[in-house]
């Protein structure tokens, strides 16, 4: 038997034989639902010889039959009725097992969101996205054949959607582009760190969306549910279709906050915070400024994750606070870093390293937190040093900053767009789909291995525009990334350790280091960070005005 569980209550599998129901009942099955037809194939035992072997082991059994490939709306009630009347755990089978993992999928339309219902059947080794469009249409076949189409499709208007929308037009006027998104606010979110810090405030990192999508390019206000990339769809909740000549796939991170036991019940109280949303970055500035001594706890899950300095920029800004109000020889830091080293690029780290020292900061290397008990001020990490067996230890805090688990949206890592970990498959050069030569990527959702910064994102929204350009006119890809990213590191108020690199942890600095030596802390960095980023980003980036972001030429098309 090949039995791959689908949830507690169901399970599904290829056709089962007779002397497989005392294994099944023994394995604590109580009904089984046959969903292939008698006669189907010469190898297939009758539903009368399966039912009679379930009765004499204690099981119920019911016949369900659907012929393959013709799985009809009413096939989906009635698995819906056997599994509300038979007693569980259920044991579905066909032929192969997939028409009963359709049936389950197509009953649970309207029970459970359809990313969750992709997920659980992807894992058990069925792809279900042939059916997406009637999951999110409650399990029935749709009759709206009116999509909509455009030219140009991109999903997500953070920053890369904008700004690769906005270089599209700035090369394309007339190029029919939608842009899908349903967020009302679009947030400047490397401005959250500075937030945390009693330098910004939160409302000057927030601006409405429609604000600032660009002019000429339609806001479909709406989540995506699924992707049909062979029919060049995407479907949205509600079982809306729309359809496109190319797409562009950028909707960033999922913060995971439910992986780590307790912690969502406690964020914005018992001196939890995170720099990680917009409505608790303020929160982590007044814990800082209330804070005269005790435990701080600061933490890094394990990669990737957006921006990784972030977590240690929130330790320095509020160490150096500490510091200068003289408080900081009665607060005892920990960086907790679930990595094991404490920037991933070794050309930054010295200078780093001076600022842990003078702060007195304990690096807590392969410190994963996994548990936070909110009112008893206690954090649960794992411990998985190299060579060790992985051990767990509590420590008590006075303040924690968090930052929390990450990975790509549900409805991304379930899509047959995405790599084997859940991540847009991507050429890291092309930022084009390694299979659908009309998709592309970019932001923190693919592939490549370079740094999920907004600075990244800047760089690629135009090499990712050029290359569709080109596309659109019959061309190969003319432009590449190099892997680029930007990670200011704020080591304390007014001053910045500015680091910069592409592929391969390659320093790329973008200025001569007579004005700015990113490897050393500078004042010019932070003018840079704090007076001239945010209205480059607003102004420029978002707008189509690639400053100091021209596409670099593709090796191959340069010769």
């Amino acid at each position: 038997m090949n039995i791959r569980k689908i949830d507690d209550s169901l399970a599904v599998s290829p056709q089962i034989a007779v002397d497989d129901l005392p294994k099944l009942a023994a394995e604590g099955y109580r009904a089984v639902i046959c969903n292939r037809p008698d006669g189907e194939g010469g190898d297939q035992p009758s539903f009368e010889e399966i039912e009679r072997a379930a009765r004499e082991n204690g099981m119920e059994a019911r016949y369900l039959p659907v012929d393959s490939g013709l799985v009809r709306d009413e096939n989906a009630d009635d698995f819906a009725e056997a599994m509300r009347t038979l007693p569980g755990p259920v044991l579905a089978y066909c032929r192969s097992g997939t028409r009963s993992a359709t049936l389950w999928a197509l009953s649970e339309a309207k029970r459970r969101p359809l990313p969750e219902i992709l997920g659980k059947t992807k894992t058990a080794g069925y792809d279900m996205s042939g059916v997406a469009r009637r999951v999110a249409n409650g399990g029935k076949t749709p009759t709206d054949t009116g999509d909509a189409h455009y030219k140009v499709v991109i999903v997500g208007a953070g920053a890369g959607g904008i700004a690769v929308a906005a270089s599209l037009k700035a090369r394309k006027p007339g190029l029919e582009i939608a842009i899908i998104d349903p967020a009302d606010i679009h947030y400047y979110q490397p401005g959250w760190t500075m937030v945390g810090g009693g330098i910004f405030e939160p409302q000057e990192t927030a601006k409405t969306m429609g604000s600032l999508i660009p002019k000429g390019v339609a806001w479909i206000k709406a989540a995506v549910a699924a992707f049909e990339p062979q029919n060049n769809a995407v479907i949205l909740e509600g079982c809306r279709v729309v359809k496109y000549d190319r797409l562009v796939i950028c909707p960033g991170l999922k913060l995971d906050w439910g992986k780590v036991e307790g912690l969502v019940e406690t964020l914005g109280q018992n001196g939890v915070t995170t720099n990680y949303r917009y409505d608790l970055a303020p929160y982590t500035w007044q814990l800082v400024q209330e804070m005269r001594g005790g435990t701080a706890l600061f933490t890094q899950p394990p990669m990737p994750i957006k921006c990784a300095g972030a977590p240690q920029k929130a330790m320095y800004l509020s160490a150096d606070h500490w510091y200068r109000s003289g408080r900081l020889k009665d607060i005892d830091i920990h960086f907790c870093n679930a990595g094991g080293v404490l920037f991933g690029v070794k050309d930054y780290v010295p200078a780093l390293m001076e600022y842990v020292k003078k702060y007195d900061a304990t690096l807590d290397f392969f410190h994963n937190l996994v548990a936070v008990d909110g009112p008893a001020k206690k954090a649960t990490f794992e411990i998985k040093e190299p060579e060790k067996e992985p051990r767990r230890v509590e420590m008590a805090y006075d303040m924690m900053h968090v930052c929390p688990p990450q990975t790509a949206p549900d409805f991304i890592r379930v899509s047959p767009l995405a790599d084997q970990a859940g991540w847009i498959d991507v050429d890291q050069a092309t930022l084009r789909h390694k299979s659908f030569d009309n998709i592309w990527a970019l932001g923190d959702v693919m592939n490549a291995p370079n740094a999920k910064t907004a600075a990244a994102a800047r760089k690629q929204a135009p090499t990712v525009a050029e290359n569709i350009v080109a596309d659109i006119s019959g061309r190969s890809a003319v432009a590449q990334y190099d892997g680029y990213g930007s990670c200011p590191l704020t080591v304390e108020r007014g001053k910045i350790v500015l680091a910069e690199f592409g592929y391969g942890g390659v320093v790329k600095p973008s200025f001569p280091s007579f004005l700015i030596d990113g490897t050393k802390p500078s004042r010019a960095a932070w003018f840079l960070k704090e007076k001239m980023l945010p209205p480059i980003y607003w102004r420029a980036m978002l707008r189509g005005r690639e400053w100091m972001a021209k596409p670099e030429k593709l090796e191959s098309a340069a010769e």
